[in-house]
């Protein structure tokens, strides 16, 4: 994929925004001079790796230019869109559209867009959207997006300017265990509300169900589809959003085994609680594979072992006592489905987080509008309406599951992931 250099790319589009009109007094200029204290709505910067149709990128830009369908309206943001600095400007760009459409500066560096090419900090919200684009890939499969580098240089802003303002930081921290820390340690330091995560724990669940707080689980279960260190971090976010709610709340978690293959279904059958979970998660599946000639059958594990080849598995054993699993189901399942146990009644809670793909399903993948919802929120309120800690303890999760399978599907402990937290008693995911 061709791409162009930033300083190429700032300067075209600065260019081609001078149609608009004379920028000293009006246009981009004009609206990142205007004084904070004349701003009607709280303003905010989005840090992207590349702007392209269906890149994460896109879709929070968009909503927060155009708005999306909420509660049966079309809603707009009451918060302002003022700049962009983007890392990576492919062929099918598209951030130079936005720029002219909806006159938004996009800046050279993080430190401008921030600044609003002013000395302090002038924006009150902070999104970094660090998915896709051209990243090098480490020994373990993992895409070393910059993520934490985005979130290094807004500290170093926040700390030149003096205070700081609310960061959203899209799906995992970091591929480093060190950097998750720091970078959830640096928000409590300079104390601004720190929000994580993908759209997996606040979209639409059918049926709408949640796990009452407090409630006495012993293992959760989710079946979904994907690659390593992309779609994975979606199935751990679908079961810790849920069995976070347990009785004592997150205490933490003691170890990994990852798993290939058959060995996923040989270890999965061992275990007699997981395996009832498994099928009755992919009871919640719209995309279940089914024999040959057939429209439903019954499903038993020499029936998934043919129609699933390649599986991938992560077996957690959390530090009291409870139990996670997911597994990617590639050519199984298309979707994220989840099962939870009940250890007083043995009753199962399930339910799919659906989420309808673009761009067969649906062009807009409305599931991003909840999680702008709550990162709107974040901005307007000063407070996250869920713990960062979620997706702290998912980022080590994975990361410690990848090490498990680069080092030979070995059991690893998991010392460093000692990360409680309660889950806060208002649910956010999507019911509209």
């Amino acid at each position: 994929m061709k791409t162009i250099s930033r300083r190429q790319f700032i300067d075209q589009t600065a260019l081609a925004a001078s149609v608009l009109g004379s920028l000293s007094l009006t246009g981009l200029h004009a609206r990142a001079a205007a004084p904070e204290k004349n701003s009607r709505r709280k303003r905010i910067a989005i840090l992207a790796t590349e702007v392209r149709k269906y890149s994460h990128a896109q879709h929070f830009i968009d909503r927060f230019l155009e708005g999306y369908g909420w509660h049966g309206r079309h809603y707009r943001p009451q918060v302002e869109l003022a700049s962009l600095y983007v890392d990576q400007f492919p062929e099918n760009d598209l951030t130079r559209d936005r720029a002219r459409r909806h006159r938004v500066k996009v800046f050279p560096t993080v430190a401008e867009a921030l600044t609003l090419g002013r000395s302090k900090l002038a924006v009150d919200g902070v999104l970094i959207i660090a998915e896709h684009g051209l990243y090098p890939r480490n020994e373990r499969g993992q895409t070393l997006y910059p993520r934490h580098r985005f979130f290094e240089e807004t500290l170093r802003v926040f700390e030149a300017s003096g205070r700081s303002v609310p960061v959203f930081n899209d799906k995992h921290l970091s591929t480093d265990w060190r950097e998750c820390v720091a970078m959830v340690e640096s928000s409590k330091r300079l104390g601004f509300p720190f929000l994580a995560g993908s759209s997996l724990p606040v979209t639409w669940r059918i049926p709408s169900v949640e796990i009452p707080i407090g409630a006495p689980l012993s293992e959760s279960v989710c079946i979904c589809y994907g690659g390593i260190d992309s779609y994975d971090i979606h199935g751990l976010e679908t079961a810790q959003c849920m069995s976070e709610r347990r009785a004592g709340g997150e205490a933490g978690v003691k170890s990994v085994q990852a798993l290939r293959g058959r060995a996923v279904w040989t270890e999965v059958d061992r275990r007699e609680e997981t395996k009832r979970l498994f099928f009755a998660a992919l009871a919640r599946s719209f995309t279940c594979k089914t024999p040959v000639f057939r429209t439903a059958g019954v499903p038993d594990l020499d029936w998934v072992r043919k129609n699933c080849l390649s599986p991938v598995a992560y077996f957690y054993e959390h530090l009291d006592g409870f139990r996670t699993t997911v597994v990617l189901a590639n050519g199984l399942v298309g979707d994220f489905n989840y099962a939870g146990l009940r250890k007083d009644t043995g009753e199962i809670v399930s339910c799919q987080m659906y989420l309808p793909m673009p761009p067969a399903v649906s062009t807009q993948a409305d599931f991003f509008n909840p999680l702008v919802n709550n990162i709107e929120r974040m901005i307007l309120e000063g407070a996250a309406p869920y713990p960062v800690e979620r997706a702290q303890l998912c980022s080590g999760m994975l990361i410690a599951a990848l090490d498990s399978l680069y080092r030979g599907q070995v059991p690893r402990p998991t010392p460093e992931l000692r990360v409680a937290y309660a889950a806060p008693a208002p649910s956010t995911y999507w019911r509209a």
